[in-house]
């Protein structure tokens, strides 16, 4: 994306000119040196067998600036969780594997819930904030960033380009959101596309400009799944566990840090990973289940807000979203035309039926139970009501990795 055009209430950093590689390391083995990064990577066993985890170990192999790695594995085996180990062997510098379904991880999980807290469901959002408690336990690092491990497009210039804004000390952000262009011979990233955006403008449009409403439209991926942030944020702010994860998290950005250190920053040229199922027909599944998980995030954080829902403002929202969606369509209809990309109107056309009727399902959960939240409670929360809680999940990783 070659613009310079700053628009939205966060700053945009664009990829402009060729940017070194070289250089950028070079600042970042610098800042690092008073400001250690952590990387966390969530992944699944199954993803070291297909083509991107080998390519991101290889990429990683050749970094210098992390200060470890902190890999949370899961639905794997304890003879998976060792092949894991072999696998991240070579890269040079510290890297712990969390073992997310092994007996001493369990009973982490199981010391929170005795405790009266629930750390969620199993998935990527819990697994994201396990990697935070370990990081914190630590104690070492002033930023962790996270990246997905499915990217078959990976290269360390997604990593660099994230931790700078974070780890630079003559800047002032705590939180970094990854962009890119989600286009491989097509449009991809249909729930951005065509569900978020159209959502976050019909919305506004029913109910006059609200400042989070406001945030969360300027982001230009806000479903990204590559941040960085500072530990005292990684610290304060809540995780959701379900498909909200990613508006979730930038609810709980939202809530607890000024927009003027929030930025977003251009990370690739292209971006390619395993894609969804639409599962129309299937709430409990694929692009479905993230959609209306999507929607109860942001009417629950608009609620704690101090926004008022009613069933009318709900099928005022179906209509409007739709009408919006549709001339969405249109626009990339057009972008694709004069670029010589695939383009299927039709599938988009369902899309925005699904999403539509996802819209309704939401909205009635959201109705008859606003309280209900997927947030795991923060570090603070969870120290508070067990002091110890952090050394006994330090000293269950240590005793796994030994």
């Amino acid at each position: 994306m070659t613009d310079f055009y700053q628009s939205g209430i966060i700053t945009t950093l664009h990829q402009l000119g060729r940017p070194s590689l070289e250089r950028l390391e070079g600042e970042l083995l610098e800042h690092a040196r008073t400001r250690p990064i952590s990387l966390v990577l969530p992944a699944l066993y199954s993803e070291f067998e297909g083509p991107a985890m080998p390519r991101i170990i290889e990429e990683l192999t050749k970094v210098k600036y992390l200060h470890q790695i902190v890999l949370v594995l899961g639905r794997a085996s304890d003879k998976e969780f060792q092949k894991a180990r072999q696998f991240m062997a070579p890269i040079p510098y510290p890297v712990k594997i969390i073992h997310n379904e092994g007996k001493r991880v369990r009973e982490i999980y199981e010391t929170i819930k005795r405790n009266g807290l629930d750390p969620g469901e199993d998935g990527k959002g819990r697994s994201a904030w396990l990697a935070y408690g370990y990081v914190l336990a630590e104690g070492h690092s002033y930023a962790i960033v996270l990246h997905d491990c499915d990217i078959v497009t990976y290269s360390r210039q997604m990593l660099g380009r994230l931790c700078y804004p974070v780890v630079n000390p003559n800047l002032d952000y705590v939180f970094c959101k990854g962009f890119y262009s989600r286009v491989a011979g097509k449009m991809h990233g249909r729930v951005t596309r065509l569900l978020v955006t159209p959502l976050v403008r019909s919305l506004q449009f029913l109910r006059g400009e609200h400042r989070f409403l406001k945030f969360l439209d300027s982001f230009r991926y806000p479903l990204a799944g590559e941040f960085c942030m500072t530990t005292d944020m990684a610290r304060v702010n809540r995780i959701p566990w379900d498909w909200g994860l990613e508006v979730g998290s930038l609810a709980e950005v939202y809530r607890n840090y000024s927009p003027r250190r929030v930025c977003q920053v251009d990370i690739a040229e292209t971006y390619e990973h395993k894609h969804q199922a639409l599962s129309a027909e299937d709430p409990e599944k694929g692009l479905m289940k993230m959609t209306v998980d999507i929607c109860k995030s942001i009417f629950r954080t608009l609620a704690s807000e101090g926004a008022v829902f009613s069933d009318g403002l709900f099928k005022s929202l179906a209509v409007t979203y739709l009408r919006q969606a549709e001339d969405t369509i249109m626009k990339y209809e057009a972008d694709a035309a004069i670029n010589g990309l695939e383009f299927d109107r039709h599938e988009e056309a369902k899309a925005v039926e699904a999403f539509t009727r996802a819209i309704g399902m939401a909205a009635q959960v959201f109705m008859e139970n606003p309280m209900a939240s997927p947030l795991i409670p923060n570090w603070n929360r969870v120290t508070s009501a067990i002091p110890g809680v952090l050394d006994m999940l330090r000293k269950a990783v240590d005793e796994d990795n030994r």
